[in-house]
């Protein structure tokens, strides 16, 4: 495989699971694994600097910021810490370190790194006046109302500085997570998957009671204010600690990276003692002048580190295998296995990922597997204990673990795409999860976010044949659905529990669909469910081609125009809308009165002073994101175009830059300014 080729499967990848995991809070591999090819294609761009991609996530420090609640620009970027597993790389670091400071007169503060949401807090007059989410890390969601909710947080202060802001790690405390999941499994339903998920669901949580009942809580580790009082951060904790807040008492202070190693290896297994949960150490220069000292690279603090611990693994039996199918088709084989205790969770089921990974590890029922938990939160089979005293010895009978030939719900022939890993049904319409699982993407909150229903609602209503698409919920009448009933039994404890429509359940269910008729193109876009066109992709074709007409009709060409549209996205919705199925399905959706086109939006004018110039941007900036680029340019009276041509006027260059645009401008003698040029073009 080329260079290029890797990178762009790279990028492709990382970005993928990064929106995985800050989007849905979905961890599909493990921080170790994502750690390992963000380091490989660093290493790959570092040595093809000429192939290095605008959107590679080696630009970025985090993920996208969700639409829920308003979105506040931090005053100082949340920036990620450098992470490493290994005990030699932070000696290594230590010995840059001590090369920059030219002096081996500095200390280490140990801290837990505790598996969390991030947030901060700005207080005011010692008021506590906003609370904000870590979102991309340059902006985050304000959900003030949702962390005043949190018992430990200080809602008033009184300190030297009255003007701060404090940074901290908000999570649902073991106890409470079980708490909730014991009352959610008596009263019939689905329990929380993890403290981790739980924790980000709930702090993204619109109504606050709801949020206030879950006993959220919040370690701070960080001060940060125009002037800040203390020397050092070891003063700082100890301060905020008297303050008021909850500064979690197991940071400890040390005087060289062995004790620091020390630290490490006492808290590997302690860790687990504590009721939230964690994935790490975080190690820090405790002398502020020497930080200022130390300084920044363009991610992360030289003066901070991440000593990441492996996921915890443990050996329990394979007493069978199931196939799930989501609502693409595609079939994920899960391990049913004897329960284990993991990471403060009892584990009984876990992924084995696809057919690729069953032959790999040669699975035959009743083996003895290792499991473990990526990012200590999906559990997944990661090989075959062969020491256990249980396990073959290759002389007994073994009945080896086989994927499907055919779908598990419909009977339908398995296909398997050139190029992917994943087996799918291709029975889209008769495919009853893959029916049931496209009507609870559209109704997702991303989407059409529709709350008044949800899995068990949708599932009765597909079975009793009142729906059998999204488009169905718009037509229901109260008749339809007042009486409709079904027995859920549980598997594992035999408990009955009867789902049924009264009447005000339908009355809600009606009035949350019509609700969702004014929610903009772009959400009902993602909702249609469209695959690879996740929700930003949506709002991008949505702005691009104003109206479902226009997108329906649009060429792969005219698709790949958009602006971070590639080819597989282009095919992918050319594809779509050849089917007349989904024709038809758009159709019912505008019958029904739904938004299928944008609404315009109007740039407020700044100046002329761009008027009539023609210009485009490469790589990541320091003042402006993206949008906000885009946006200025816009304001002051230019014309943002996609790609190099002699037409162009000005390309904006920012720090690690695209090859292909700088060359292509360098061809064509276009004029390239800096990000402090454009400015200047302002003014």
């Amino acid at each position: 495989m080329s260079a290029q080729a890797r990178i762009n499967e790279l990028i492709e990848q990382l970005n993928h699971y990064t929106f995985q995991y800050y989007q849905n809070s979905v961890s599909e591999i493990s921080d170790e694994e994502f750690d390992f090819l963000l380091k490989e294609l660093e290493t790959l761009e570092t040595e093809n600097p000429d192939m290095v991609r605008p959107d590679s996530p080696t630009h970025r420090v985090g993920g996208t910021v969700t639409k829920d609640f308003p979105t506040i620009r931090h005053r100082v970027p949340m920036l990620s810490l450098s992470n490493t597993y290994s005990e030699d790389e932070l000696r290594e670091w230590d010995e840059r370190v001590k090369k920059i400071l030219a002096t081996d007169e500095y200390e280490y503060i140990c801290e837990i790194k505790f598996d969390g949401i991030s947030l901060s807090m700005t207080y005011q007059n010692g008021l506590l006046t906003r609370g904000v989410t870590r979102g991309d890390g340059v902006q985050g969601d304000d959900i003030t109302a949702n962390v005043k909710t949190i018992r430990s947080m200080p809602l008033g202060v009184t300190a030297r500085v009255l003007n701060f802001e404090v940074r901290g790690e908000g999570f649902l405390p073991v106890a409470e997570f079980n708490k909730i999941n014991h009352a959610l499994v008596e009263n019939g339903k689905q329990p929380l998957a993890n403290p981790r998920n739980a924790a980000s669901g709930t702090f993204k949580m619109q109504d606050s009671s709801v949020v206030s009942s879950r006993n959220l809580d919040c370690y701070v580790y960080d001060f940060l204010s125009e002037q800040v009082p203390f020397e050092s951060h070891e003063a700082s904790l100890e301060a905020l600690g008297k303050m008021g807040f909850n500064v979690s008492d197991s940071w400890k202070r040390v005087g060289t990276i062995e004790e620091a190693i020390l630290y490490i290896k006492d808290w590997e297994t302690k860790r687990h003692s504590l009721n939230c949960a964690t994935d790490g150490i975080v190690i820090k220069v405790n002398n502020y002048v020497q930080r200022e000292e130390l300084g920044f690279t363009a991610k992360s603090p030289r003066w901070a580190i991440a000593y990441k611990y492996k996921a915890e693994s443990k050996s329990t039996r394979l007493n069978g295998v199931t196939f799930q199918v989501g609502r693409t088709g595609a079939i994920t084989p899960v391990a049913e296995l004897e329960p284990v205790q993991l990471s403060q969770t009892t584990v009984k089921r876990a992924t084995l990922h696809n057919a690729d990974e069953i032959e790999r590890l040669a699975l035959a029922f009743g083996d003895y597997v290792f499991v473990e938990k990526a990012g200590e939160i999906i559990p997944k089979v990661t090989g075959v204990d062969y020491n256990h005293p249980a396990e073959r010895s290759g002389n007994e009978a073994r009945t080896p673990v086989k994927f499907l030939t055919h779908c598990p719900a419909c009977e339908t022939e398995l296909v398997r795409n050139e190029g992917e890993a994943a087996f799918y049904c291709t029975n889209e319409s008769g495919c009853p999860p893959q029916v049931r699982g496209r009507i609870e993407h559209f109704i997702h909150r991303k989407a059409m976010d529709i709350d008044s229903l949800g899995e068990g609602k949708i599932e009765l209503m597909h079975e009793k044949g009142v729906i059998q698409n999204a488009a169905d919920l718009y037509f229901l009448k109260y008749d339809d659905l007042i009486g409709l009933e079904k027995e859920n039994i549980d598997e594992e404890t035999g408990k009955s529990r009867v789902v049924s429509f009264k009447e005000k359940t339908v009355e809600n269910m009606l009035k949350g669909i019509d609700a969702s008729k004014s929610q903009p193109f772009s959400k009902l876009l993602f909702g249609i469910g469209i695959r690879f066109v996740g929700a930003t992709t949506a709002e991008k074709l949505a702005a691009y081609f104003k109206s479902i007409e226009n997108l329906m009709a649009a060429t792969v060409e005219e698709l790949l125009a958009v602006p971070d549209v590639g080819s597989k996205v282009a095919e992918t919705v050319v594809e779509y809308f050849s089917n007349e199925a989904n024709v038809s399905f758009i159709e019912r959706l505008k019958e029904a009165g739904l938004k299928t086109e944008a609404e315009e939006t109007f740039t407020e004018v700044e100046s002329e002073a761009l008027a009539g110039k023609i210009l485009l941007y490469t790589g990541t900036f320091q003042n402006y994101s993206r949008a906000e680029l885009e946006a200025k340019i816009e304001s002051n009276g230019g014309k943002l175009v996609t790609g190099v041509s002699k037409k162009l006027d000005y390309l904006i260059v920012g720090e690690k830059p695209g090859g292909s645009k700088i060359r292509k401008a360098e061809q064509l003698e276009v004029k390239m300014i800096s990000e402090e040029e454009f400015e200047g073009l302002l003014h």
